[in-house]
């Protein structure tokens, strides 16, 4: 089972890793399919626009963070597994929320997104050999493996379903 190792990625990213750390990367991940399906579908209606303080997203915003992420890291996991080592340039989740109306979109299509590219992203993750998680580029200018990246991926859904709980959720 592959665990990436410190200097596969940016401390950053640490928190996350160790959220998910120990597991079967591929079974979390697939895992987490219903519990993201199961976990927002429990969140009464009324508090899909809700933030808890003035500035900061609403969970409909949290939900469109998610679905962004998903897709830049992605990306960078299919780029580096692909032997293209061209740098990449950071990802600043806060430029892309200011970048994005979710009022006119449902709770449910953002949920289904979420969920659609997650498996999508699994069918492209099976593929993936031992030899293909230790590849390393460059994103952020930080240097990340691609099983690193997946980690994240998961690390960083228990992160903000955890914020969600405690903050959003009380």
């Amino acid at each position: 089972m592959y665990q990436p190792f410190s200097n596969e990625y940016a401390p950053y990213y640490e928190g996350y890793i160790k959220l998910v750390s120990g597991q079967n990367i591929l079974r979390k991940l697939k895992n987490q399919l219903n519990e993201v399906d199961d976990f927002l579908a429990e969140i009464p209606a009324e508090k899909h626009d809700y933030a808890y303080a003035d500035g900061k997203w609403t969970i409909k915003e949290v939900v469109a963070h998610l679905i962004d992420t998903e897709r830049v890291m992605a990306y960078r996991a299919m780029r580096f597994s692909r032997n293209d080592f061209t740098p990449l340039p950071g990802f600043d989740q806060d430029f892309y929320m200011q970048n994005i109306d979710v009022s006119k979109r449902s709770f449910n299509d953002l949920v289904d997104e979420l969920l659609i590219m997650r498996q999508a992203n699994l069918y492209f993750f099976k593929s993936l050999t031992e030899e293909d998680y230790k590849k390393k580029g460059v994103a952020s200018e930080r240097e990340v493996s691609v099983g690193a990246l997946l980690f994240i991926m998961a690390g960083h859904i228990e992160h903000h379903f955890r914020v969600l709980k405690e903050k959003y959720l009380k």
